[in-house]
């Protein structure tokens, strides 16, 4: 990633960081950023990186968000100011891991943090804490109402971070719209997937809503600004997404438009696409969890007004985050081989989806 004039002309507060999930999706990308301007990085999760990350310069620490001690363990070896606290269960996890890890992790996090003198940690929260709305878009002080037990523990999670903020303490939280960019797999795998394989790719509903996206490179920029900027302005909650977005029909052909099979994408009944997909999810059939099918027919899309008026801006649109990452996917998949799992990082299982390509393949 290319740093920008404002970033180069910003003074730098602080030069150590902790990215927990530090291997995962986002985290990679995190740890990349600030070790290219200089940070000293330290990347805390579970797993380690892949032997093909760019990790050079980054330090890792095996550990679980929950375990407070052993955050506080990481903190004292990294002689930490910052901490980027992205680490999250997915949807596909089970309903207790996610309020566990979502909830409870971050709680631990910020104890960890506050008392090992952590100057400030920056919560990577999510828009599933929105649910639908008829009214866009959807701003800051719009009200909660997190669909299923992940956007529920997301809103938990910020009310913890808040707790902290009555402590004294420097919480930023950044509520992004779904990111993708170079190694992002997961659900977007199974479009480029079809994609690539020449098939028409069906949605639920007609296409004809709005659901913004983000490119995972301006998120992290975003991240960086709420590392720089004054306190006051830091310890708020922002928004963050493109501002510049189609209808879902016209973001998702670009795709195809790159990949030049002379398919297109397919509206379909959003009611009975719903209730087929929620069939599969009930057998274990389909990877598309109830936020992805229960939503993808609205309209989605947040104000990131608030963001910019602290100097953010968005380098990518919907259509070209979409077109980068599947050009990375095409360049760079076949390497991490078929695996498949429960995050961003690698393919998931298609399931039932598997042979519903074969028959969009030949409308």
């Amino acid at each position: 990633m290319v740093e920008t004039d404002q970033e180069a002309s910003r003074e730098r507060r602080y030069d150590s960081v902790i990215v927990t999930g530090g291997t995962g999706f986002l985290g990679l990308h995190a740890c990349q950023y600030f070790r290219d301007r200089g940070w000293d990085v330290t990347a805390f999760d579970l797993k380690p990186f892949d032997d093909e990350d760019d990790t050079a310069g980054i330090g890792f620490v095996r550990g679980d968000v929950r375990d407070e001690e052993r955050v506080a363990d990481a903190i004292e070896a990294a002689d930490a100011d910052v901490i980027v606290h992205s680490a999250a269960a997915l949807p596909l996890w089970d309903d207790d891991v996610i309020r566990e890890v979502t909830v409870d992790g971050t709680r631990s996090v910020l104890w960890a943090a506050r008392d090992h003198g952590v100057d400030r940690v920056v919560y990577v929260s999510s828009t599933a804490v929105y649910g639908t709305h008829d009214a866009h878009p959807i701003t800051e002080k719009s009200p909660l109402d997190g669909v299923g037990p992940y956007g529920e523990a997301k809103i938990e999670a910020e009310k913890v971070c808040e707790d902290f903020r009555r402590m004294g303490m420097c919480v930023p939280i950044l509520r992004p719209k779904t990111f993708v960019g170079p190694q992002r797999l997961g659900v977007f795998q199974i479009l480029f997937d079809w994609v690539e394989d020449g098939a028409n790719v069906p949605l639920v509903g007609w296409g004809t809503n709005q659901y913004q996206l983000l490119h995972v490179d301006d998120l992290v920029r975003a991240i960086g600004l709420l590392t720089d900027v004054d306190a006051d302005a830091a310890n708020e909650t922002y928004n963050v997404g493109a501002t510049e977005f189609e209808t879902m029909k016209s973001d998702f052909q670009a795709v195809i438009d790159e990949a030049g099979t002379g398919k297109r994408v397919i509206g379909t009944p959003a009611l009975l696409a719903v209730l087929a997909l929620r069939v599969l999810n009930a057998l274990d059939l389909s990877p598309l969890y109830p936020w992805v099918y229960e939503t993808a027919h609205e309209d989605s899309y947040v104000s990131v007004e608030k963001l910019r008026e602290l100097g953010w801006e968005p380098e990518y649109s919907n259509e070209e985050a979409l077109v980068d990452t599947y050009r990375w996917y095409l360049e760079n998949y076949e390497e991490r081989g078929d695996r498949t799992g429960r995050d961003h990082r690698v393919a998931w299982d298609q399931g039932a989806l598997k042979l519903a390509k074969f028959a969009f393949k030949r409308i």
